[in-house]
């Protein structure tokens, strides 16, 4: 059992319903990561998954139920307070600006300056060393220059500076949506790794896919959304990869699995 479940959640969502008019977009959500632990969100199409981690990191505010981090009670005025707290959220699409170059990229929006004369100046050359830094800790090193443009770099090596970025900042939980979907093997097993190396650094990773291996292979906790509510929760090991399919399936499947194993186990006569 992975230790990190015997501490206090950073991020723990009680309860949560949220409401858009007369529609319920989720229902009673409970779900909670830990420092060093990888909380794999499930769910097909349509389960709730974006409207949860809209809320959990402050697009949206509960209509019941609440937040927590560190077990106090926290209320997201937004996006950014939720960032200022340490929840940092790294989207499949969006999040860089392509034309940019790397370092720009890194610094957005907090971009460090100098004094030039009466001036001041963006400081290029540390904002190109620290991002090259920070990214090639991360076992990235076909970047080689601060100012290659981000529309050059691969879907993985995007993901690296996304996450690099984060964690420089001080996110204390990431929130990866989709990270590794429409990428290659070979791109899909950096961002893993790279996942993995934020956990080792005593991060709380919630990772969000409808791809049950990609999860499997990486996570310490499991939460399956359907229609908006939770339909499981378990930890590494304590279900098969069928049963997790099945699950995201929506349950018809894990039935007739249940009731074929049963077939199976009851004796002859």
């Amino acid at each position: 059992m992975n230790t990190a479940t015997t501490q206090t959640a950073v991020l723990e969502a009680r309860n949560v319903s949220v409401r858009f008019g007369a529609v319920k977009a989720l229902t009673d959500v409970s779900l909670a990561v830990r420092p060093g632990e990888v909380l794999c969100l499930l769910g097909d199409n349509g389960a709730g998954k974006s409207t949860l981690i809209k809320t959990l990191s402050g697009v949206h505010r509960p209509t019941e139920g609440g937040l927590y981090m560190d077990g106090e009670p926290v209320q997201f005025q937004g996006p950014a307070d939720a960032r200022r707290l340490g929840v940092a959220t790294v989207h499949q699409y969006g999040g860089t600006v392509p034309l940019l170059g790397v370092a720009r990229n890194f610094f957005l929006g907090a971009e460090p300056t100098k004094w030039v004369g009466p001036l001041r100046r963006l400081d290029m050359a540390r904002m190109e060393k620290v991002a090259l830094e920070e990214i090639r800790r991360l076992g990235i090193t076909r970047i080689r220059s601060g100012k290659q443009a981000v529309g050059s770099l691969s879907g993985g090596e995007r993901q690296a500076l996304l996450i690099a970025r984060a964690t420089y900042f001080g996110a204390r939980v990431l929130i990866l949506d989709e990270p590794t979907s429409a990428l290659g093997v070979k791109q899909t097993n950096i961002v893993l790794k790279l996942i993995a190396q934020a956990r080792d650094q005593g991060i709380a990773v919630i990772f969000i896919t409808h791809n049950s291996q990609h999860a499997l292979a990486i996570g310490d906790q499991f939460t399956v959304l359907i229609h908006g509510s939770v339909a499981a929760t378990f930890g590494r090991n304590e279900k098969s990869p069928d049963e997790v399919v099945a699950l995201m399936a929506g349950g018809q499947e894990l039935e007739a699995l249940e009731l074929a194993r049963s077939s199976e186990l009851r004796p002859s006569n």
